[in-house]
């Protein structure tokens, strides 16, 4: 698929995110003052955004008290599917808009108008492992997409000894949790393997996992399940890892742990996917990449909105609030609630250039 680096910038972001942009200022510096914005928004999906919602709704609702946002986190397959029957308002998805339901109809938006993609959330995904004796361990993409599709069966496998030759690691069966329910996070993660050992993990990224093993639901129950179990290993959000340990990613020629600067510079260092609308913004994440200093198992995760609104103060509320999320003030809250990369400046101004075309 042919991609671009940036497409071309748009000037004369909508009065509605110039607005956000100001009364914000204004807020901070004189504390709960609110806007003249009333409303209720819903929307539902990726629960790897979670956190980074609470605190954008919090902060949001703080300087916007006649405003009501509601998210509820049912996994991005979930919110989809909610959105384009008109059930929400806006959804998170940790996976873009496929060109097919792009093909259809948005039940939410005005007639004959479609939806875009903002990616506004960023963040490592991890393997999180809970193994006696073990507090370090690093891995492989071979080796991971061995484990997860049940070719590798034991924790003192050779190839998982030769990775980790000062730990020891325990003649016991490995346990490896995946996403019972669709999920973005599983594509991100599908993503990841498919295009580093497509001869391994052959199949090619969806949001359902494609193999057989023990499941949970989201990425609370992933982590709930490995940080329960014995011998257990399993993929998920970093905002979501609490006191787990976590394996470190060989890529190129070193293994490297994971932190949001990480995550941050391979976003910056893909390009976007070229799309019929310019606003429609998807990243081509370049997980092959052994740049040193960049983390490629990341997961980016989109707000989903219709280009327009039946309501033009529906659209006004959307666009303000995913303004907001857009801001460097709300990538900062997120970063420093949920553990996010927050977008650089350049890309946070492309984005918020798309949030304005919202009509």
């Amino acid at each position: 698929m042919a991609t671009n680096r940036y497409p071309a910038m748009f000037f004369g972001t909508g009065v509605a995110v110039a607005a956000l942009l100001l009364s914000g200022c204004a807020a901070n510096e004189s504390g709960d003052q609110t806007s003249a914005l009333s409303g209720t928004l819903d929307g539902a999906g990726s629960s790897a955004q979670a956190s980074a919602e609470d605190v954008w709704i919090s902060q949001f609702q703080r300087t916007n008290a006649s405003v009501t946002i509601n998210y509820d986190p049912t996994g991005s397959g979930a919110g989809r599917e909610q959105f384009i029957g008109g059930g929400v308002d806006f959804a998170g998805s940790d996976s873009a808009l496929s060109d097919e339901e792009l093909a259809g109809e948005f039940a939410a938006c005005a007639p004959g108008s479609a939806a875009i993609d903002l990616p506004v959330y960023v963040s490592p995904l991890v393997l999180v492992y809970n193994v006696d004796g073990v507090d370090s361990l690093r891995l492989d993409p071979a080796s991971i997409a061995k484990i997860f599709s049940g070719a590798i069966t034991r924790w003192n496998d050779p190839a998982l000894a030769a990775l980790n030759p000062d730990a020891t690691l325990p003649d016991e069966q490995i346990s490896a949790v995946h996403r019972s329910d669709d999920s973005g996070t599983t594509k991100n993660f599908a993503d990841y393997l498919y295009q580093n050992v497509p001869d391994i993990w052959t199949n090619e990224p969806a949001d359902a996992f494609p193999y057989a093993g023990e499941g949970a639901q989201g990425n609370s129950g992933v982590v709930s399940a490995v940080a329960n179990g014995n011998n257990t290993i399993g993929y998920a959000d970093a905002s979501r890892v609490g006191d787990l340990d976590v394996a470190a990613l060989q890529v190129g020629d070193e293994f490297v742990d994971y932190s949001t600067e990480a995550a941050a510079a391979i976003i910056d260092a893909s390009p976007l996917v070229e799309r019929d609308n310019p606003n429609d913004l998807v990243v081509d994440v370049d997980r092959t990449s052994t740049t040193s200093g960049v983390y490629p198992l990341v997961l980016v995760s989109y707000l989903i909105a219709c280009e327009e609104y039946p309501d033009t103060d529906q659209a006004e509320l959307v666009s303000t609030y995913l303004g907001y999320v857009a801001s460097p003030e709300g990538q900062a809250a997120a970063a420093e609630s949920a553990g996010s990369a927050p977008l650089s400046a350049e890309f946070s101004d492309r984005v918020l250039e798309a949030v304005g075309s919202i009509r």
